[in-house]
C-alpha cells in the first residue's frame, strides 16, 4: 500500500504543478482550477492513510477507496495493475 500512496502523492504533485503552469500561462481562473479541491482531498486521504494506526478498522475501506481513485491514473507508466480494486 505504501507504493500506491507514494504514487498517488506524486501524481498530486505533478497535477498541481501542471495546473499552476496553466494558470500562469493564461492568468486568472483557469477551467482546470475546479479539479484542485478534489486533488487536495485525495492528497488528504493519502496523508491520513499513511498516518493511520494499523489496527484502525477504517483502513480496509480507505484502502479500497484509494485503489478506486488511483484508477484515474491507470494510463500512467508507473501505475501497477496490482493496485486495481
Amino acid at each position: 500500500m505504501n507504493d500506491l500512496l507514494t504514487f498517488i502523492h506524486a501524481r498530486y504533485e505533478a497535477d498541481n504543478h501542471a495546473y499552476a503552469e496553466v494558470v500562469g500561462r493564461f492568468g486568472g481562473e483557469a477551467l482546470l482550477d475546479s479539479h484542485l479541491p478534489m486533488l487536495d482531498l485525495l492528497d488528504l486521504l493519502v496523508r491520513e492513510r499513511a498516518a493511520m494506526d494499523p489496527t484502525d478498522p477504517r483502513r480496509t475501506g480507505l484502502d479500497h477507496a484509494l485503489r478506486v481513485l488511483a484508477q484515474s491514473y491507470a494510463e500512467h507508466p508507473d501505475y501497477r495493475e496490482a493496485w486495481r480494486p
